[in-house]
């Protein structure tokens, strides 16, 4: 019965309670975003009882991104009785508002800007917001040069922002701070007059000093963006920022002579300049200094504080860009970040990416390294090994982006007029000189944030040092007895031809009209004649079958037209039983395929297929994660192309001949799933392998069971999608786990034939001892694609020890990967740009051409028996003929 009470009276105490705790609500009542400095934050108590108000902060979501750690503006203490408010004012001596009529005001440094928002937190617990918060931000000026006053009906906070709460008033507008009720009971201050700015009346830093010898400025507290005094600065201006980067780029006339301080700064304007702007006219401007993703720059965009000082000057001239011994790209770039810079010969810098679609800005650009062109890491090395992170990191640090204030029209280069597919292109390796522009910094879309070159002149075709130039035939088309060769021949698709047969999914990934798979055709076609290769394995043709309306046929028609009967090929076809559906070598729209010469090869059996698994995982049959963050994955299934194989009669000798093309690096799989979110986007691995590796090495095991058991000579061909050090090529090749230092395994959920063929993947234990022919020749420095201005080889040449002993040569023919995209067949976003029918931008991908010894058998000859000696009474040679003619051979006994 005690307890009973207890508890009743602690009931009735808690009950009694309620409605006092639920009349004390805090709430933002006011937000004033003013001129330059003048900002004002209120808070009020809407409640009817006192509040404590420790514990309490107002902070800054910076761009409304939740993502980012907020920014404290003050934590507050102390009591905030009921119905009464207290306003923050902006700690900045340059802030215009006079409070001093308000009795419950304190002084903060208050960052947000028009485009932020404004919390009030309990501990970590947001209780109201102005301004929208979500994961992306947006930095859009939301409340720019305003004042937001809290409708008097609003007494309840909010944690998510409700915009028809806020009643806007005008810029600088303060007459409602000190007073719940706004402007019908609040405070008698006046708005305040900002003065104008003048250079007469101000004092200039030099813009060296602004940028200072290190990475930011050295007026930029550490952990801040943002200086907390402005500066004025002075200078000429170099170039204008109208869409990329929107305001003007000023420089020292003078400067400091240092080499490790830059003499030029960005001045953020948040818009076009005026017309009053422009190259040689001399300028100053005020505000703050900020880092803005790495760039550093003058920021004047809320109050404009500038003035042209002259109009008859020039722009200095372009400084030569160098990189010093034992520093890197990236250390030079930031020495002459916001300059106006040349690029001469000795500057030195390559093309890494040929000019073509960025997809980090969307938008036509290319880009720059120093002394050569960027190499995969795993290319040249072992996936997670030290000297792969190395490389990666230095190619970070290697990467100059070249790009045009404006964006590019579609196929025209702004600073090359002459951009053409004959005798004005830009091939990766080409050394770039003449070029002049501003250096500048920037990220988009979260994606790493890049030195640009901002041109500011024009080009001609002269200034690129052509190291490796075009070659119209590949040095070894006539080497060898026999040649080999691996085509990628990026998306041949015949559906845009009337009456032509589908492919398995009706989808066309190629050519949309007929003139785009003509210009497609015929470049096939001629690079396929200069490449006099005897067996040719093609990939990303057409899965339309092999009738007189298939994608391989309308090639092959194309090509023997072109050829003498006597060079004529054949394609090969698998047997029906192999048929997908009757009719296709597996479901996929496209498939590989195998083209051979009928006068120097002779297919010696019936081809073969090796189906490659596929990985399907019903939704919920994963899970990841731990307690209340544990998910569960969804439904994934994935395939890949099926491999063709055929064994050729070679002079006499046998050569299986195996043509491949493995699951790409772009879409996930379930290995992938493990590591991030599929909504989220899909980021590198952090082994630099691309998505979907497991899964390739799943298909890799597959291959080389297929072919252990073969018989005389074997070569595995194509597109593998997995660079020359990554685990496919691995598997295939020389891996040894005992010696490797890392693991290797197959993917989960795998079925083969429509059976279970890998439930858990499993670890590999030794490679199926295939030798990378291209590797054995040239080392492992060799390509034949580019992505990301990065080089290296996805189309592969690995054979058997008896292959690898006849191997007289291997060639990457660069007559796809160097070259711009802008040249290939589709014409959708190249505008005006002039076509080729020349070999060069076939494709994507490097013809790769392998020069075999199969030396055709001499014949025995047989031997001329001696002619018998007669004892003086044997006729010679010419008697025997007379006798002939007379009739009067002798008789036979």
């Amino acid at each position: 019965m005690d307890n009973v009470k207890k508890l009743s009276v602690l009931a009735l105490s808690i009950a009694a309670a309620l409605p006092m705790m639920a009349s004390a609500d805090v709430i933002i009542s006011e937000y004033v975003e003013g001129s330059g400095y003048s900002k004002a934050i209120e808070i009020a108590n809407t409640g009817t009882s006192d509040v404590t108000l420790d514990g309490y902060s107002l902070v800054t979501f910076y761009e409304r991104k939740e993502t980012l750690t907020p920014k404290k503006i003050i934590d507050l203490s102390g009591t905030l009785k009921a119905g009464a408010v207290k306003v923050i004012n902006h700690s900045d001596s340059r802030n215009a508002f006079d409070l001093s009529h308000l009795t419950n005001v304190e002084t903060a440094y208050i960052g947000a800007n028009g485009n932020d928002a404004v919390a009030l937190m309990k501990g970590t617990t947001k209780i109201d917001v102005v301004g929208e918060i979500t994961v992306d931000g947006n930095g859009d000026d939301w409340a720019k040069d305003v004042t937001l006053e809290r409708n008097d009906s609003v007494v309840t906070s909010q944690a998510g922002y409700v915009a028809s709460e806020w009643t806007p008033k005008g810029k600088n507008h303060i007459k409602g701070l000190g007073a719940r009720s706004g402007d019908f009971g609040g405070g008698t201050g006046s708005e305040p007059e900002v003065p104008a700015f003048s250079c007469a009346t101000s004092s200039y830093t030099p813009i060296y000093e602004v940028q200072g010898p290190g990475a930011s400025s050295p007026l930029v507290p550490d952990g801040a963006y943002a200086s907390t005094e402005e500066v004025t600065i002075r200078g000429v201006v170099t170039a204008r920022g109208e869409s990329l980067f929107k305001g003007f780029y000023l420089q020292e006339i003078d400067g400091d002579n240092s080499p490790y301080t830059s003499d030029g700064v960005f001045v953020y304007l948040g818009e076009a300049p005026g017309d009053e702007i422009q190259p040689g006219v001399e300028v100053c401007v005020k505000g703050l200094v900020k880092e803005y993703y790495g760039l550093t720059q003058v920021d004047i965009k809320a109050d404009k504080q500038m003035e042209v000082v002259a109009t008859d000057g020039e722009a200095p001239a372009p400084v030569p860009f160098y990189v010093a011994d034992g520093e890197t790209l990236s250390d030079a770039l930031e020495r002459f970040e916001g300059m106006n810079i040349l690029l001469d010969a000795g500057s030195d810098m390559k093309v890494s990416r040929t000019f073509s679609f960025d997809y980090e800005t969307y938008r036509n650009n290319m880009v720059l390294s120093h002394k050569a062109p960027l190499m995969k890491p795993t290319q040249v090395h072992a996936p997670m090994s030290e000297a792969a992170v190395l490389l990666a990191d230095a190619n970070g640090m290697n990467h100059l982006v070249i790009d045009s204030d404006a964006k590019a029209k579609n196929g025209e280069v702004p600073f090359f007029p002459t951009f053409n597919a004959e005798d004005g292109y830009i091939r990766v390796g080409d050394q770039l000189t003449g070029l002049t522009g501003i250096i500048s910094y920037s990220s988009s879309k979260g994606k790493p944030s890049r030195y640009r070159l901002i041109a500011t002149n024009e080009i001609v075709a002269g200034d690129f040092i052509r190291e490796n130039d075009r070659t119209t035939t590949p040095a070894i088309a006539t080497e060898g007895d026999i040649r080999v060769a691996s085509f990628n021949v990026l998306n041949y698709f015949t559906d845009a031809f009337e009456g032509y047969d589908a492919n398995p999914t009706n989808g066309n990934r190629g050519a949309e009209t007929e003139n785009e798979t003509f210009l497609q055709r015929t470049k096939i076609v001629n690079a396929i004649k200069e490449m006099n290769a005897d067996i040719i394995g093609l990939m990303e043709i057409e899965n339309n079958g092999y009738g007189e309306k298939s994608a391989i046929q309308n090639l092959l028609n194309a090509l023997n037209s072109e050829l003498p009967a006597i060079d004529a090929y054949k394609f090969i076809e698998i047997a029906d039983a192999d048929k997908y559906q009757g009719k296709y070598i597996g479901g996929d729209a496209i498939a590989v395929g195998m083209l051979y010469r009928v006068r120097t090869v002779t297919p010696a059996n019936d081809a073969f297929v090796v189906a490659t698994p596929e990985q399907s995982v019903a939704a919920g049959a994963e899970t990841r994660g731990e307690g209340d963050k544990a998910e569960t994955n969804p439904s994934i299934w994935k395939a890949q192309r099926h491999s063709l194989g055929q064994t050729f009669d070679v002079n006499g000798e046998k050569l299986t001949v195996l043509v491949n093309h493995l699951k790409s690096k772009g879409s996930a799989c379930l290995e992938d799933w493990y590591e991030y979110a599929f909504d989220k986007g899909t980021p590198e691995p952090a082994d630099l392998q691309g998505h979907c590796n497991e899964f390739r090495v799943s298909a890799a095991k597959v291959i080389g069971e297929s072919i252990k058991d073969i018989e005389g000579d074997i070569l595995v061909i194509g597109d593998l999608n997995a660079y020359g050090m990554e685990d496919p090529v691995r598997v295939l090749t020389d891996y040894d786990a005992a010696t490797a230092g890392y693991e290797i395994k197959t993917a989960s959920w795998t079925t083969l034939h429509g059976k279970v063929y890998e439930r858990e993947g499993s670890k590999i234990d030794k490679g199926y001892g295939l030798i990378n022919l291209n590797t054995q020749a040239h080392g492992v420095e060799t390509y034949s694609y580019s992505y990301s201005g990065e080089l290296g080889n996805l189309d592969h040449a690995l054979g058997n020890a008896s292959v690898a002993a006849r191997l007289v040569d291997i060639q990457d023919w660069h007559i796809n990967s160097v070259e711009s995209s802008l040249f290939e067949y589709p014409s959708k976003y190249t505008g005006e740009l002039l076509k080729s029918e020349n070999v060069f931008s076939a494709s994507d991908h490097d013809p790769v051409i392998i020069a075999l010894s199969y030396p055709a058998p001499t014949p025995t000859p047989e031997p001329t028996p001696e002619p018998k000696k007669d004892d003086g009474g044997s006729l010679g040679y010419l008697g025997l003929a007379m006798l002939s003619l007379l009739g009067l051979r002798r008789r036979k006994h």
